[in-house]
């Protein structure tokens, strides 16, 4: 055999749809996490410089913003080992595989291995189509403040009195009802769609938003390649039985 046809047998031992969902994976948990956590930030520097100048009136979300930062520490971490493992067990349960070592048996633990994986896979991507949702919220609160910003700057609302367009966060739960000034109106309001931490939290939100949505169709491809896979065993298998007759 020529070193053209044996890379070209090794390319075709390549499970490239695992290889494709964790490089996809990859990417948009690194974009949902690394944005998630510079936009959270921000939110709370807005929120305490505009919105809530008494800390104890939000400590609390001061404390869930930080177990959240935390949580996407260990997203990161998770998923990257997860990526990982996927991909191994992508390489060594392909067709392409067995055909490259003709003697690969599988085994009970082996076929409940990949079992395991197509389970969890599973549940994986169910719970980030949730964390999907969720990180549509806060991009649905900042563009609502957004809008309201430009509709002061339309030549309608300059007809009327600019300082009766408001933004009310309490009305969002995200700081209590007796949070001072909890709202901005007309100028104050412009200025604060202005403001740098505005401007880098929204679209770090619709970043992180979309890595997410990244992350989701990345976990769709990990099931599909996984069951495939599971399959696979599953029929080798009863190969295996069969031929011992």
């Amino acid at each position: 055999m020529g070193c053209f046809e044996c890379c070209i047998k090794c390319l075709g031992g390549v499970p490239y749809a695992s290889l494709v969902a964790t490089i996809l994976c990859f990417s948009g948990v690194a974009l949902f996490c690394g944005c998630g956590h510079v936009a959270l930030t921000g939110t709370v520097t807005i929120l305490e410089n505009h919105f809530s100048k008494i800390a104890t009136d939000h400590a609390m979300l001061t404390d869930v913003v930080q177990l959240m930062q935390y949580v996407i520490y260990g997203i990161a971490s998770f998923f990257f080992l997860y990526g990982i493992i996927l991909l191994a067990e992508g390489f060594y349960t392909t067709s392409a595989v067995k055909e490259l070592h003709s003697e690969f048996k599988t085994t009970v633990c082996g076929r409940c291995i990949s079992g395991m994986f197509v389970f969890l896979t599973y549940i994986l991507g169910v719970a980030w189509l949730g964390v999907f949702g969720f990180s549509a919220v806060p991009v649905f609160l900042f563009y609502n403040m957004w809008s309201t910003c430009a509709a002061m700057r339309s030549p309608v609302a300059n007809v009327t009195s600019v300082d009766s367009i408001c933004v009310d966060v309490r009305q969002y739960g995200i700081i209590p009802w007796h949070a001072t000034p909890g709202k901005a109106c007309g100028s104050t309001l412009d200025d604060i769609c202005n403001t740098s931490e505005f401007y880098l939290s929204y679209h770090l939100y619709i970043v992180a938003c979309a890595g997410a949505g990244a992350t989701v169709i990345a976990l769709l491809i990990y099931m599909m390649a996984t069951t495939y896979n599971y399959a696979v065993l599953k029929f080798k298998s009863r190969e295996d039985c069969c031929t011992k007759f």
